[in-house]
C-alpha cells in the first residue's frame, strides 16, 4: 500500500488567458474579448492541485522552480491553497516562467506562446533525494525543460539520468511530454522512456515519439495504429503503464502489455467551457489511480473523470472534483448519453 504520496517535478507557470473570436491566419487580426484571467499552470502546477483536489489527504511534494517575483509569489500562493501540497523544496531564482494563451471561444482550441524562464534551470541537483518520500515521481513537461533535455553521455539526456536516479531509489517514474513542432521527440524522449514507468501523453506527442501514425489527413483518429504505439512505447521502455488520451477517448497497454481502450466522457458543448489543463486533468486521474493500486482499466476512467470535469471551467484546475465526485459526474454523463441514444 502507498503511503509516501507524490511527487510532482518539472514546469511552473503563470498562464495569462486571453479570449479570442477564432484564430488568425499569418497577417491578419482577431479580437481579444471579455474575460481576461491568469491562473497557474504547467505540469507541476496543473497536476499536482488537481491531485490535491482528487484527495486532500494524499501527501504531495513540489519540485521546481519559479522566480523571485511577484508572479513567483502568485504561483506559491496558489498552492498554498490546499493543506497537502509541500512547497518547501521549490527554488526560487530570475523571472517566472510564463505563457500566452490564446483561446478561441469559436473552436475551443487554443495556442501558446511560451517563456521559458525560471523552468530552464531546473535541474537534479535541485532534488535532495535523501530526504524525499514519495511512492511516484511525476515529471513533466519533456522538451520544455531545458537543463534537463540537455544530452548524457551515460543516459542519453539528463532527464533520462533523473528518472533513473528515482528507480534506483525505490520510486516509481511518470512522465509527461509537451505538444510542440520540430524533431526533437526522437532525439529526446525515448532515452527517457527507459526509465519511465508509467508514461501519460497525448496522441500527437505519441505519434511524434513512436513515428506511429496516429491522426490521418483530416484530421481523423487512427485507432487501428493505438495498439501499435503503445506497444511501441513499451518496447523504448515504459514498464507499467504506457496510455495514450486523445478527445476521442483513452488507450493504454497494462503491466501485461494487455491493450485498453475507453471512450471520453460524453461532455455535452454547452458545458465546455475551455480545454486548457485537461490533458493535465487526464494524467492526474490516471496518476492517482496508480497509486491507489487500481487496474489500469479503473485509473484509465478516473482519467476521463478528472477530463471530464476540467472541460467545465476555463482554467486548468478550477473544474477538478474529489474523486468520488468527479466518479459520479463521469457516470452520470455516461448514463445521460445512453438515455438518448
Amino acid at each position: 500500500m502507498n503511503q509516501n504520496g507524490i511527487a510532482v517535478a518539472g514546469n511552473m507557470i503563470v498562464d495569462v488567458l486571453y479570449p479570442i473570436v477564432g484564430h488568425p491566419k499569418p497577417g491578419e487580426l482577431t479580437t481579444i474579448t471579455e474575460g481576461i484571467s491568469r491562473s497557474t499552470g504547467g505540469a507541476l502546477c496543473n497536476v499536482i492541485v488537481d491531485l490535491a483536489k482528487l484527495d486532500p489527504d494524499l501527501p504531495l511534494t513540489a519540485l521546481g522552480r519559479v522566480g523571485t517575483d511577484s508572479e513567483g509569489d502568485y504561483v506559491l500562493e496558489k498552492l498554498h491553497a490546499h493543506d497537502n501540497i509541500d512547497t518547501s523544496r521549490v527554488l526560487r531564482e530570475g523571472l517566472t516562467s510564463f505563457t500566452a494563451v490564446m483561446a478561441d471561444t469559436i473552436g475551443k482550441q487554443r495556442t501558446f506562446y511560451h517563456y521559458r524562464g525560471a523552468n530552464a534551470r531546473f535541474c537534479e541537483s535541485d532534488i535532495d533525494w535523501d530526504n524525499l518520500r514519495a511512492d511516484i515521481l511525476h515529471i513533466g513537461y519533456i522538451l520544455l525543460l531545458d537543463a534537463l533535455d540537455e544530452p548524457d553521455e551515460q543516459y542519453g539526456t539528463r532527464m533520462a539520468r533523473l528518472l533513473h536516479t528515482a528507480q534506483s531509489r525505490g520510486i516509481m517514474t511518470s512522465i509527461d511530454v509537451v505538444s510542440e513542432a520540430g524533431d526533437r521527440f526522437g532525439r529526446i524522449v525515448p532515452p527517457a522512456l527507459k526509465y519511465t514507468d508509467y508514461c501519460v501523453i497525448n496522441e500527437l506527442e505519441a505519434q511524434s515519439s513512436t513515428g506511429v501514425t496516429l491522426r490521418g489527413e483530416n484530421g481523423e483518429l487512427l485507432k487501428e495504429n493505438l495498439p501499435e504505439a503503445l506497444r511501441v512505447l513499451k518496447t523504448l521502455g515504459v514498464s507499467r503503464w504506457a496510455v495514450i488520451h486523445a478527445p476521442e477517448g483513452a488507450y493504454g497497454a497494462d503491466e501485461r502489455g494487455s491493450y485498453l481502450e475507453t471512450d471520453s466522457a460524453p461532455l455535452p458543448c454547452a458545458m465546455i467551457k475551455g480545454t486548457v489543463g485537461a490533458g493535465d486533468a487526464f494524467c492526474s486521474g490516471v496518476l492517482y489511480g496508480a497509486y491507489r493500486d487500481l487496474p489500469l482499466a479503473e485509473a484509465l476512467e478516473m482519467g476521463n473523470a478528472a477530463a471530464a470535469c476540467s472541460l467545465t471551467e476555463s482554467g486548468a484546475t478550477e473544474g477538478m472534483r474529489a474523486a468520488d465526485e468527479a466518479m459520479a459526474f463521469c457516470r452520470a454523463l455516461r448514463e445521460l448519453a445512453r438515455s438518448g441514444e
